[in-house]
């Protein structure tokens, strides 16, 4: 059920209402069941268009929508973005190799409310250094979600971000950060994934965001490519991000988008 009343903060920030959780589970349930379900598709020998292609019709099958589709004219359901490309990856004729790693990244709608989640696959055998930057992506994700709860600043999660990332010799993306969501794709405030204790928005119950930190193996500087989406490492360093959409609670945090089978983490660990 939508929420007609709920509040804006000063910062501009959406105070969406009790009820309003559920539909947010229910985008974010379908939208993790996606990424669940394309798992045994990526591979080596793989195109990240036939990727694209299948979760485009997971979602039509669902009768969801693509919230990517037609967004500022990008033409498919999900962002894949293999090795160095940091995010905004263009699915296409792009061939995975053995040990490539890709971040597949999806949004839905459901019912008017706005599904969004990431998570890192591999084709074939992880390397090493490629696993370490994974699973260290993965645990900064967790260790800013960790600090969610009314009270705490936005500044908070991305110091526990940051803090923990740069702790293990990776560096944090400053170009592109999480967003405010709910009834909207887009909305205040910018989630970043570095900051100060105490500083930004203070969090309260019924706001609804994404936070989803992108870790480098190499410095963090980026560019956008000729295409105007492609987001890459300028040093060519290895690059990996998760993405959970999540709502502060009364007393903490609730993760819309958790893996149904459990597979969040590419070795589902």
């Amino acid at each position: 059920m939508r929420s007609k009343d709920g509040r804006t903060t000063k910062d501009g920030i959406r105070i969406y209402e009790p009820g309003d959780f559920a539909g947010m589970h229910k985008a974010g349930a379908l939208a993790a069941q996606i990424l669940d379900d394309i798992a045994e598709h990526v591979f080596p020998g793989q195109t990240t268009g036939k990727i694209d292609e299948l979760i485009t019709k997971m979602v039509n099958d669902a009768g969801a929508t693509s919230a990517t589709i037609g967004y500022k004219g990008y033409q498919h359901a999900s962002c894949i973005s293999v090795n160095h490309v940091v995010c905004h990856g263009i699915p296409g004729a792009k061939v995975l190799k053995d040990g490539d790693i890709l971040n597949i990244d999806v949004t839905v709608i459901v019912d008017g409310w706005f599904g969004d989640t990431s998570r890192m696959y591999v084709a074939g055998k992880l390397s090493r250094k490629a696993e370490r930057l994974v699973q260290v992506t993965h645990d900064a994700l967790m260790k800013g979600i960790e600090v969610v709860r009314p009270g705490n600043t936005f500044g908070d999660i991305g110091h526990a971000i940051q803090s923990y990332a740069e702790s293990q010799r990776t560096s944090v993306v400053r170009d592109f950060c999480g967003h405010g969501l709910g009834l909207v794709f887009h909305a205040p405030p910018n989630v970043l994934h570095y900051g100060r204790p105490g500083t930004g928005p203070v969090l309260e119950e019924g706001m609804f965001f994404t936070i989803e930190p992108m870790l480098n193996l190499g410095r963090p500087e980026t560019k956008v490519l000729a295409d105007e989406w492609t987001a890459v490492t300028r040093d060519k360093s290895l690059s990996a991000q998760f993405e959970h959409s999540v709502g502060v609670t009364a007393d903490g945090v609730d993760i819309f988008t958790l893996s149904p089978s459990g597979k969040f983490h590419p070795t589902y660990g």
